[in-house]
Protein backbone atom coordinates (compact mmCIF):
# COMPACT_ATOMS: atom_id res chain seq x y z
CA UNK A 1 0.00 0.00 0.00
CA UNK A 2 1.30 3.25 -0.99
CA UNK A 3 -0.90 5.80 1.65
CA UNK A 4 1.75 7.17 3.95
CA UNK A 5 -0.68 9.20 5.62
CA UNK A 6 -4.49 8.34 6.23
CA UNK A 7 -6.95 10.83 7.72
CA UNK A 8 -10.37 9.58 8.84
CA UNK A 9 -13.37 12.00 9.47
CA UNK A 10 -10.63 14.89 11.14
CA UNK A 11 -12.59 17.46 12.76
CA UNK A 12 -11.19 20.45 14.26
CA UNK A 13 -13.43 23.19 16.43
CA UNK A 14 -12.64 26.28 18.15
CA UNK A 15 -13.56 28.17 21.07
CA UNK A 16 -14.10 31.53 21.03
CA UNK A 17 -17.45 33.02 23.12
CA UNK A 18 -18.90 30.79 20.15
CA UNK A 19 -18.08 27.48 18.23
CA UNK A 20 -15.72 28.03 15.17
CA UNK A 21 -15.19 24.43 12.66
CA UNK A 22 -12.57 25.04 10.59
CA UNK A 23 -11.79 21.38 10.06
CA UNK A 24 -15.22 18.93 9.06
CA UNK A 25 -14.72 15.31 8.95
CA UNK A 26 -11.99 14.64 6.17
CA UNK A 27 -11.35 11.97 5.24
CA UNK A 28 -8.05 11.27 2.41
CA UNK A 29 -5.16 9.49 2.18
CA UNK A 30 -1.95 10.63 0.71
CA UNK A 31 0.30 8.57 -1.01
CA UNK A 32 4.37 8.31 -0.91
CA UNK A 33 5.97 9.17 -4.05
CA UNK A 34 3.72 12.25 -4.62
CA UNK A 35 3.60 16.17 -4.16
CA UNK A 36 0.46 17.66 -2.97
CA UNK A 37 -0.82 21.29 -2.95
CA UNK A 38 -3.49 22.84 -0.81
CA UNK A 39 -5.14 25.55 -1.93
CA UNK A 40 -7.28 27.96 0.21
CA UNK A 41 -7.87 31.50 1.19
CA UNK A 42 -6.27 32.79 4.38
CA UNK A 43 -8.56 31.15 7.22
CA UNK A 44 -9.50 28.02 4.91
CA UNK A 45 -7.45 25.95 7.45
CA UNK A 46 -4.46 24.86 5.72
CA UNK A 47 -1.98 25.76 8.23
CA UNK A 48 -4.73 23.85 10.82
CA UNK A 49 -4.48 20.76 8.54
CA UNK A 50 -1.35 20.53 8.22
CA UNK A 51 -0.73 21.20 11.77
CA UNK A 52 -2.58 18.12 12.44
CA UNK A 53 -0.46 16.25 9.92
CA UNK A 54 2.90 17.05 11.91
CA UNK A 55 1.21 16.38 15.48
CA UNK A 56 2.15 19.99 16.36
CA UNK A 57 -2.07 20.23 16.66
CA UNK A 58 -4.36 17.49 17.41
CA UNK A 59 -7.93 17.56 16.12
CA UNK A 60 -11.42 17.91 18.06
CA UNK A 61 -12.46 14.84 16.54
CA UNK A 62 -11.38 12.35 13.83
CA UNK A 63 -7.86 9.59 13.83
CA UNK A 64 -4.64 10.27 11.81
CA UNK A 65 -2.40 7.13 10.66
CA UNK A 66 1.17 7.76 9.43
CA UNK A 67 2.73 4.41 7.97
CA UNK A 68 -0.24 2.65 8.79
CA UNK A 69 -0.07 3.27 12.53
CA UNK A 70 -2.82 5.39 14.86
CA UNK A 71 -1.51 8.54 16.35
CA UNK A 72 -2.29 8.48 20.02
CA UNK A 73 -2.40 12.36 20.44
CA UNK A 74 -2.03 11.97 24.14
CA UNK A 75 1.33 9.98 23.65
CA UNK A 76 3.30 13.67 23.21
CA UNK A 77 7.03 12.07 24.09
CA UNK A 78 6.65 9.23 21.56
CA UNK A 79 4.96 11.87 18.58
CA UNK A 80 8.13 14.02 18.75
CA UNK A 81 9.96 11.39 18.27
CA UNK A 82 8.32 9.84 15.38
CA UNK A 83 8.11 13.65 14.03
CA UNK A 84 11.52 13.87 14.68
CA UNK A 85 12.03 10.88 12.73
CA UNK A 86 9.72 10.78 10.13
CA UNK A 87 8.64 14.86 9.30
CA UNK A 88 10.58 17.55 8.22
CA UNK A 89 8.91 20.89 8.58
CA UNK A 90 8.83 24.27 6.21
CA UNK A 91 7.35 27.37 7.78
CA UNK A 92 6.72 30.41 5.91
CA UNK A 93 8.37 32.50 8.81
CA UNK A 94 11.66 30.17 8.76
CA UNK A 95 11.85 29.75 12.31
CA UNK A 96 15.79 29.66 12.07
CA UNK A 97 17.93 30.42 15.52
CA UNK A 98 19.01 34.12 14.92
CA UNK A 99 22.15 33.49 17.21
CA UNK A 100 23.28 30.38 15.71
CA UNK A 101 24.92 30.29 11.78
CA UNK A 102 23.32 28.41 8.87
CA UNK A 103 25.16 25.59 9.21
CA UNK A 104 24.58 25.51 13.05
CA UNK A 105 20.98 25.45 12.75
CA UNK A 106 20.82 22.70 9.96
CA UNK A 107 23.05 20.12 11.79
CA UNK A 108 21.31 20.91 15.21
CA UNK A 109 18.44 19.39 14.23
CA UNK A 110 20.46 15.73 13.98
CA UNK A 111 21.61 16.86 17.20
CA UNK A 112 18.12 17.00 18.79
CA UNK A 113 18.14 12.89 17.84
CA UNK A 114 21.41 12.37 19.52
CA UNK A 115 23.07 11.74 16.39
CA UNK A 116 27.01 12.36 16.50
CA UNK A 117 28.05 15.79 16.33
CA UNK A 118 31.15 15.35 13.73
CA UNK A 119 28.75 13.08 11.42
CA UNK A 120 26.20 16.01 12.13
CA UNK A 121 28.05 18.19 10.54
CA UNK A 122 29.46 16.37 7.49
CA UNK A 123 26.06 15.43 6.73
CA UNK A 124 24.58 18.90 7.13
CA UNK A 125 27.63 20.55 5.01
CA UNK A 126 26.77 17.50 2.36
CA UNK A 127 23.03 19.10 2.59
CA UNK A 128 24.15 23.07 2.31
CA UNK A 129 26.22 22.32 -0.50
CA UNK A 130 23.23 20.95 -2.68
CA UNK A 131 21.16 23.69 -1.62
CA UNK A 132 24.50 26.06 -3.33
CA UNK A 133 25.01 27.68 -0.33
CA UNK A 134 28.22 26.09 1.20
CA UNK A 135 29.90 29.51 0.99
CA UNK A 136 27.29 31.27 3.00
CA UNK A 137 26.88 28.25 5.89
CA UNK A 138 29.00 30.17 8.51
CA UNK A 139 26.61 33.64 8.21
CA UNK A 140 24.12 34.14 10.27
CA UNK A 141 20.53 34.19 9.24
CA UNK A 142 20.68 38.40 9.27
CA UNK A 143 23.17 38.12 6.93
CA UNK A 144 21.16 35.89 4.29
CA UNK A 145 18.56 37.14 1.80
CA UNK A 146 14.92 35.56 2.06
CA UNK A 147 15.84 32.78 -0.45
CA UNK A 148 18.56 31.92 1.09
CA UNK A 149 16.87 31.66 4.28
CA UNK A 150 14.72 29.50 3.17
CA UNK A 151 16.46 27.24 1.14
CA UNK A 152 18.62 27.04 5.10
CA UNK A 153 15.30 25.97 6.61
CA UNK A 154 14.82 23.13 4.02
CA UNK A 155 18.25 21.85 4.73
CA UNK A 156 17.22 21.74 8.29
CA UNK A 157 13.99 19.62 7.30
CA UNK A 158 16.03 17.16 5.60
CA UNK A 159 18.86 16.67 7.72
CA UNK A 160 16.93 13.39 9.53
CA UNK A 161 15.76 11.85 5.97
CA UNK A 162 12.09 12.16 6.46
CA UNK A 163 9.84 9.95 4.94
CA UNK A 164 7.62 13.13 4.93
CA UNK A 165 7.82 17.15 4.08
CA UNK A 166 5.41 19.11 4.84
CA UNK A 167 6.14 23.51 3.98
CA UNK A 168 3.63 26.04 4.92
CA UNK A 169 3.23 28.49 2.13
CA UNK A 170 7.04 28.45 2.26
CA UNK A 171 7.67 31.00 -0.43
CA UNK A 172 4.81 33.22 1.25
CA UNK A 173 7.13 36.16 1.81
CA UNK A 174 9.66 36.11 -0.94
CA UNK A 175 9.37 37.62 -4.76
CA UNK A 176 8.08 35.29 -7.25
CA UNK A 177 11.66 34.93 -9.33
CA UNK A 178 13.16 33.70 -5.69
CA UNK A 179 10.19 31.48 -4.65
CA UNK A 180 10.42 29.50 -8.55
CA UNK A 181 13.69 28.64 -6.86
CA UNK A 182 13.16 28.13 -3.59
CA UNK A 183 9.76 25.84 -5.16
CA UNK A 184 12.24 24.29 -7.75
CA UNK A 185 14.37 22.94 -5.02
CA UNK A 186 11.30 21.31 -3.56
CA UNK A 187 9.88 20.03 -5.76
CA UNK A 188 13.60 18.37 -6.94
CA UNK A 189 13.11 16.44 -3.52
CA UNK A 190 10.44 14.39 -4.95
CA UNK A 191 11.36 10.53 -4.45
CA UNK A 192 9.82 7.42 -4.53
CA UNK A 193 9.62 6.91 -1.02
CA UNK A 194 8.90 10.70 0.11
CA UNK A 195 5.37 12.66 0.25
CA UNK A 196 5.60 16.09 -0.35
CA UNK A 197 2.69 18.21 1.10
CA UNK A 198 2.92 21.77 1.14
CA UNK A 199 0.10 24.61 1.15
CA UNK A 200 0.16 27.79 -0.83
CA UNK A 201 -1.95 30.71 -2.06
CA UNK A 202 -0.26 31.01 -5.64
CA UNK A 203 -2.16 28.82 -7.86
CA UNK A 204 0.92 29.10 -10.38
CA UNK A 205 2.65 27.03 -7.64
CA UNK A 206 -0.21 24.93 -6.59
CA UNK A 207 -0.25 23.58 -10.45
CA UNK A 208 3.34 22.27 -9.72
CA UNK A 209 1.95 19.29 -7.70
CA UNK A 210 1.14 16.03 -8.82
CA UNK A 211 -2.08 16.09 -7.10
CA UNK A 212 -3.82 20.02 -6.08
CA UNK A 213 -6.30 19.77 -3.49
CA UNK A 214 -8.38 22.95 -2.34
CA UNK A 215 -9.73 23.66 1.18
CA UNK A 216 -13.89 24.49 0.76
CA UNK A 217 -15.96 24.79 3.72
CA UNK A 218 -13.34 22.93 6.16
CA UNK A 219 -12.93 19.81 3.96
CA UNK A 220 -10.69 19.18 0.96
CA UNK A 221 -11.43 18.42 -2.82
CA UNK A 222 -9.06 17.09 -5.05
CA UNK A 223 -8.64 19.72 -7.69
CA UNK A 224 -6.74 17.74 -10.28
CA UNK A 225 -4.01 15.19 -10.69
CA UNK A 226 -1.74 14.94 -13.24
CA UNK A 227 1.50 12.60 -14.45
CA UNK A 228 3.41 15.05 -16.94
CA UNK A 229 6.32 16.57 -15.71
CA UNK A 230 5.71 20.18 -14.67
CA UNK A 231 8.44 23.03 -15.93
CA UNK A 232 9.27 26.32 -13.79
Amino acid sequence: MNNIITLKKISKSFSNNKKISVLKKISYSFSKGKIYSIMGPSGSGKSTLLNILSMIDKPTLGSLSISNKEINFHETVKNDTTRANKIGIIYQQNNLLSDFTALENVYLASLAMNNNKKKSIEKAKIIIKKMGLSSREDHYPSELSGGEIQRIAIARALINEPDILLADEPTGSLDQSTAKEVFKILTNLKNKTRLIIYATHNRFFANMADCKLEMIDGNIKTINERNKKFNI
